[in-house]
């Protein structure tokens, strides 16, 4: 099976906006989910979309 357009994992450092059920990681600080949303991006083989200042997805197109 091959996943197309879909969202792989989320990363965000705001307990109040993280979503319910999938692949979430919770950082402390900006700088750490800038770190760990590129080293998903290449792990995942995705691409890293910035939904907001505290809010990250990895896609796969």
């Amino acid at each position: 099976m091959i996943l197309e357009k879909v969202i792989l994992a989320a990363i965000t450092n705001s307990v109040n906006k993280v979503p319910v059920g999938g692949n979430v990681f919770v950082c402390d600080s900006k700088e750490e989910m800038d770190k760990v949303a590129a080293e998903l991006e290449a792990i995942l083989d995705g691409i890293a979309h910035k939904l907001s200042n505290d809010v990250y997805i990895i896609v796969k197109h």
